[in-house]
């Protein structure tokens, strides 16, 4: 499995210093995906990720109010200071991820979204490993998000809080409001 960093060895920093999550320490990936897929650089313009897009836009539409919702488009992920990557099994895209440069050592995650049919099997997880090793490869110190405050939301909120993500003040373009939390993850390559 190619997974693009995702069983690389890395160090995460949880605020500050204070403990990693296990799979850090150990050095082996937290958990077994019940999935065998790829994760690789892609290219957001492909038809099967607009789509994918598209049902990420809606479903934070759905959820939050218009001017809360901060969801890129494919012509906004392909800028330069933009990685994207998509997980796919056999060609069939099950998620997708990026990671936007905000400043020297500062990268935000977006438009993390994973099919319905891959939801609660590893894919989200792996996603997110990968964003981490490559702001870490890159050499970022800090990676932040925003996400959704509702229910729907919680299964995000949980897997970020599961990663170390703690809750921060707004930060780039985001502003306090209802619909969305902030939060953010130290790194440091090891």
């Amino acid at each position: 499995m190619n997974t693009f960093g995702w069983r690389r060895r890395f160090r995460i920093d949880c605020d500050r210093g204070r403990s990693a999550p296990d799979f850090v320490r150990s050095g082996k990936p937290p958990y077994v995906p019940e999935l065998d897929f790829d994760i690789n650089p892609d290219d957001p313009r492909r038809p099967d990720v607009v789509r994918l897009l598209q049902a990420h836009l809606d479903f934070a539409r759905e959820w939050s109010e218009p001017e809360n919702v901060h969801v890129f488009d494919a012509a906004e992920l392909t800028s330069d200071a933009v990685r994207f990557f998509s997980a796919r099994r056999e060609d069939r895209l099950l998620g997708i991820g990026a990671l936007r440069l905000l400043e020297e050592g500062h990268s935000e995650i977006k438009s993390m979204h994973t099919t319905e049919e891959a939801r609660g099997r590893g894919v989200g997880r792996a996603i997110l490993e990968c964003l981490l090793a490559a702001a870490i490869e890159r050499g970022d110190r800090r990676v932040s998000l925003e996400t959704g405050t509702g229910e729907a939301f919680e299964p995000a909120r949980s897997l970020y809080r599961g990663n170390g993500f703690k809750i921060c003040p707004p930060f780039s373009d985001h502003r306090c409001c209802p619909d969305s939390v902030c939060m953010t993850l130290r790194v440091r390559s090891s």
